[in-house]
């Protein structure tokens, strides 16, 4: 009798387009760069076509910094 080995994958952080870390944190795009121009916010990331994107842990672990403080 064979035995699979059956891979258990990590889930993927995914990126998130701005729009939806916008809805989630509940603020507009305005207010959202003037956080980034003064280094607030989670970390963002610039595709090559220059959008912008945030992974769902650094959004996780901003909003549970807010709570906190």
């Amino acid at each position: 009798m064979s035995r699979q080995k059956t891979l258990t994958r990590k889930p993927v952080d995914e990126l998130l387009p701005l729009n939806t870390v916008l809805d989630e944190i509940g603020i507009s795009r305005a207010a959202w760069y003037r956080w980034r121009n003064r280094g607030l916010g989670p970390v963002t990331h610039r595709l090559p076509n220059g959008h912008l994107r945030v992974r769902r842990s650094d959004l996780d672990a901003f909003l549970n910094d807010m709570e906190v403080a």
